[in-house]
């Protein structure tokens, strides 16, 4: 049995049983990936996929039960390299993070100044996508941490942990009529074309519930990942925005004015995410501490051995 025969077992199941991707990803053939996985279920002596003709159809009950082992042989070997790694130069090395365009525009410029100016010889990669492509890319190895307020406490194998908490503002022109309202409500955000977010980003899931829950149906003329394409387009008169607050710059965004609205959409909360069972350097924990006063080394390592998983803000 090879290591190199439970990567490709682990592969085919991330690409859905599409031995093409597969091999692609794994930069091989899908011939090559075919024979490894024979001569697997030959040694084991059970078959792993199920075949229809030429066709990988789906996986037996021993190929997922198998699956399930290979992927903790799998992590534990990454784990022993990356210990490796960490005794041999605890300031050097590589740390992606993967997180949304707004994290990465509005929440992480001053930490990632601070982290470099601290570890000057890790080189840092950010990678940008929904909060579910982000999650995946922490899953499928891409990126040791993921940020993001959606999605992430949904994923069994990722430890999602609070990083801060937030509340959506409306953004409007100036002169705009609901600046002179003394409190602002959904019945008259609603009489307005509204420019939001997409509903994988940013809480949208709960500006959608809040104006549910007042049977109401707001006009979304645009939804877009970016805040500064919803106020770029607020801006031009297309409607007024929804966004987070930390997005709203004053002095930055001339001709926009906010407005609270976090008596009406309720608190959001930003979550900072890694593998389960993944063993995370030192300077990792650094970049969550910097991000996130509150987790401390201490305290994800008691997340990560199931002791406080469920902290919270």
């Amino acid at each position: 049995m090879k290591l190199q025969q439970l990567r490709y077992l682990r592969e085919i199941a991330r690409r859905r049983l599409n031995l093409s991707q597969a091999a692609e990803a794994l930069h091989t053939s899908q011939p090559g990936i075919s024979k490894q996985i024979l001569q697997l279920e030959d040694e084991l002596g059970v078959s792993l996929l199920t075949r229809r003709g030429k066709r990988v159809v789906d996986m037996t009950e021993a190929g997922r039960v198998i699956l399930g082992v290979a992927e903790r042989i799998l992590q534990d070997v990454e784990n022993l390299a990356q210990i490796g790694r960490e005794f041999r130069d605890q300031a050097a090395g590589t740390l992606t993070i993967a997180t949304t365009h707004t994290q990465a525009r509005y929440s992480l410029p001053k930490v990632v100044t601070a982290f470099k100016q601290r570890y000057p010889k890790v080189r840092l990669a950010l990678k940008q996508g929904s909060p579910p492509q982000i999650a995946e890319m922490v899953l499928g190895g891409e990126a040791d941490i993921a940020i993001a307020t959606e999605a992430l406490d949904q994923y069994p194998r990722l430890l999602a942990l609070a990083g801060y908490q937030w509340r959506h503002c409306v953004v409007v022109p100036e002169n705009h009529p609901l600046l002179r309202e003394t409190r602002v409500t959904l019945e008259m955000i609603a009489r307005y074309p509204i420019v939001t977010y997409d509903p994988a980003f940013a809480g949208r899931s709960h500006i959608d519930d809040a104006f549910r829950a007042r049977e109401l149906a707001p006009d979304i003329v645009l939804s877009a990942a970016d805040s500064d394409v919803i106020k770029t387009y607020v801006d031009l008169g297309l409607g007024i925005g929804i966004i987070s607050a930390r997005a709203y710059d004053e002095k930055r965004d001339r001709g926009l004015r906010a407005i609270d609205t976090g008596h009406l959409f309720g608190t959001m909360t930003t979550r900072v995410a890694v593998r389960r069972g993944a063993a995370l350097r030192g300077f990792a924990y650094a970049f969550i501490e910097l991000f996130a006063p509150q987790l401390r080394r201490a305290v994800v390592d008691a997340a990560l051995r199931g002791e406080g998983s469920s902290y919270e803000l």
